[in-house]
């Protein structure tokens, strides 16, 4: 056990971890301290991001083209290391840029906060002094509230929640809020941990409580990254000839196919989940680009997927009097300021690339970057196979693990156009290759 290692420097942190868990610490002290940028103050901002950090992680930054939402276009910024991903976005824009573009829009911006308590009392006797329990809450917390409310947003509704049909004792106050451009997290948090001591007060002072009645438990306060109603739909449509051929597939084929496949994601588990990943590796993507909390907008949209009892896709599509139509209703939760948003040096770039949204419109170009993902890769999978297209990006990784040159690499993309990629085949491709016959001989395209 290391004692006191939080107060350390960053230096020293290094030193110990690399000498207590690394075989060639020298080896490792360097290359962790290659990643920093020590030459302005950028590095001192992402230290501050976390603790204990020792260098940098990083990750891809790529942009996908050709987005047309309403009427715009656009360039999305994605940071992403999966292969494909972003390829597989900029092929869908592309596609729907000529068929109209996206269309998207918000159905709600509320998000949700609780204030989870235990009491001994009447649930009908708290409900009924209720009324006055909220002006103390609203009263109590407009310190709080007042610059939100100044920017249109603040506190929409307080409920109170009697759960003791589910766990002896238990109540909550779940409330109802709009952040504005904001993600809000600490705004909500703050507000919902004064409701807190407020209500705890309230039943100890007041005088139509008393005994037993007077013992109000706060168990916790926090927000809820399930925001069902912060919602964005995305959308395309264009008449079913319009799709195009995919090869020897016709577009009635195609619509038909690609209309049963969403269908077993709505079915089936298994494929339901793997679905939604691939949705939301272009939200994801974006929602990190941005500086915003990908992890949130996961746990959220999951829990969406699974509303009624059943994890099903979060993607929809209909073939109604000849027009193909697929769409996606996705809760999101982001924010245009505060937080990495306005802290993060590719963060801010990657907004103005955007045009400096707001937090509505970035949620809608989010979600259309996951309905574009999810189009993309159901398409590949109902027509080529999902590998055609992704184990090109595959090779190039396996070419870079084994440290091919630029000349090998360039030779196995071409030799494995039409054959099965694994680690064997490029292995084996690339001592043929590097023997001397073997090199002669691919030189001469034998």
């Amino acid at each position: 056990m290391k004692s006191g290692f939080s107060k350390l420097s960053k230096r020293k942190k290094l030193r110990w971890v690399a000498e207590n868990f690394f075989k060639k610490p020298e080896e490792v002290v360097s290359e962790l301290m290659s990643f920093w940028h020590e030459e302005d103050k950028t590095q001192k901002v992402f230290d501050d991001f976390s603790e204990n950090t020792l260098s940098n992680y990083y990750m891809p930054f790529g942009v996908a083209p050709n987005f047309v939402i309403n009427g715009q276009s656009y360039c999305v910024p994605m940071v992403i290391e999966e292969s494909s991903v972003v390829a597989a976005a900029s092929s869908g824009a592309k596609f729907w840029m000529k068929r109209g573009g996206f269309k998207a829009e918000i159905i709600g911006t509320k998000k949700v906060g609780q204030v989870h308590f235990t009491w001994r009392g009447d649930g009908n006797k708290l409900q009924a002094f209720f009324s006055e329990i909220e002006a103390a809450l609203i009263e109590g917390t407009k310190d709080l509230t007042h610059n939100m409310e100044r920017r249109g947003g603040g506190i929409l509704s307080i409920s109170l929640i009697d759960m003791t049909h589910l766990e002896a004792d238990y109540f909550q106050l779940k409330v109802d809020f709009e952040t504005c451009d904001s993600m809000g997290a600490n705004f909500i948090n703050s507000v919902l941990e004064a409701f807190a001591k407020i209500l705890q007060q309230f039943v100890q002072t007041h005088p139509e409580f008393s005994g037993s009645e007077r013992e109000l438990t706060i168990i916790m306060a926090i927000l809820s990254n399930y925001t069902p109603e912060c919602l964005v739909r995305a959308e395309v449509s264009c008449p079913v000839e319009d799709l195009g051929e995919f090869g020897e597939i016709s577009s009635e084929d195609f619509a038909y196919k690609f209309e049963k496949a969403i269908r077993i994601a709505q079915l089936d588990v298994h494929r339901a989940t793997t679905h939604n990943k691939g949705i939301l590796n272009g939200i994801d993507a974006v929602a990190i680009a941005t500086g915003n909390d990908f992890r949130a907008i996961e746990s959220c949209g999951h829990t969406y997927a699974a509303r009624d009892g059943q994890y099903r896709s979060l993607s929809n599509v209909s073939t109604e009097n000849g027009i193909f139509r697929f769409w996606m209703d996705f809760p999101i939760a982001v924010g245009t300021v505060g937080g990495l948003t306005t802290l993060h040096p590719l963060a801010k770039r990657s907004l103005e690339m955007l045009g400096n949204p707001g937090a509505r419109e970035l949620m809608q170009i989010i979600v259309v970057v996951g309905l574009a993902q999810n189009f993309a890769a159901v398409r590949s999978l109902v027509t080529t196979g999902i590998q055609q297209g992704h184990m090109k990006m595959h090779l190039t990784n396996i070419l870079n693990h084994m440290q091919a040159t630029e000349k090998e690499a360039k030779h196995a993309l071409v030799y494995f156009k039409d054959k099965v990629v694994s680690f064997t085949s490029v292995r084996e491709f690339l001592d043929t290759m590097r023997s001397k016959s073997g090199t002669v001989a691919l030189e001469k395209g034998e």
